[in-house]
């Protein structure tokens, strides 16, 4: 595995540290000697980058003169919030919070990748997994919170005979998000890193900075895409009138 400098960086500070933790929890690394991944790594990166954009928007907030900060950080919300309430419902509030992280932890991974000596860990099958899991469990815990132990009904079909057939049709349906989830995220990203890649070392001056471009692109649409399903999901696991 070929470190990236902020990997290295926290596998010299915390790798010794990381690696008693895990086996103490029966995890035997692939590296132990260098236990945290560069996935983990751009993970906390963008955590931290989040987390002091959030705190310069706290700083800044002002009902007399709103700056730039404030403006982004509102449209950014409405945008999650007009998104939510078409799909979702007007039942949407309680779920804003969770969709405009989601969202914004999403963007920030993809487009991360275009610093150079960054990479973005959306192209490593276990972030859009872990992505896609977070949002499994929520929108079923959200279910089960709106609709109590009814929201199982919706698992059997219309009619009580029909349920044998359903159950295990609406299992399989509701796993196969999680594949659709993931695959879906992490085969764009991925094939984008490897396009962008592959023409810098072709020819490192001019044309990559066209799919940086595309790479941008594709980094929204994808954002989008999964929130837009997480939308869809939470609406349907939490409408009463099903």
């Amino acid at each position: 595995m070929v470190q990236l400098w902020v990997t290295a960086l926290l596998n010299r500070l915390f790798g010794h540290a990381v690696l008693s933790l895990l086996l103490a929890l029966g995890i035997h690394p692939k590296h132990p000697a260098t236990p945290i991944s560069n996935a983990f790594a751009m993970e906390l990166t963008v955590g931290l980058i989040l987390v002091l954009y959030f705190a310069a928007v706290r700083s800044r907030l002002s009902v007399d003169q709103p700056g730039a900060l404030q403006h982004t950080a509102e449209m950014i919300e409405d945008f999650f919030g007009n998104m939510a309430h078409e799909i979702i419902g007007h039942h949407y509030q309680p779920y804003h919070s969770y969709l405009v992280t989601l969202g914004l932890f999403i963007l920030t991974c993809n487009l991360i990748g275009i610093v150079p000596s960054f990479e973005s860990p959306t192209a490593i099958p276990v972030v859009p997994l872990g992505c896609a899991l977070l949002t499994w469990f929520y929108y079923h815990f959200q279910g089960l919170r709106a609709n109590g132990f009814g929201y199982f009904k919706h698992f059997m079909g219309p009619v009580w005979w029909l349920a044998p057939l359903m159950l295990p049709i609406e299992i399989f349906s509701h796993t196969a998000r999680l594949l659709s989830l993931t695959v879906r995220l992490y085969a764009n990203m991925f094939a984008g890193e490897m396009v962008t890649l592959v023409f810098f070392s072709l020819v490192p001056i001019g044309v990559p900075i066209i799919f940086d471009g595309l790479h941008i692109g594709v980094s929204l649409i994808q954002t989008y895409i999964f929130v837009i399903l997480a939308c869809v999901y939470l609406g349907e696991a939490t409408a009463h009138e099903h």
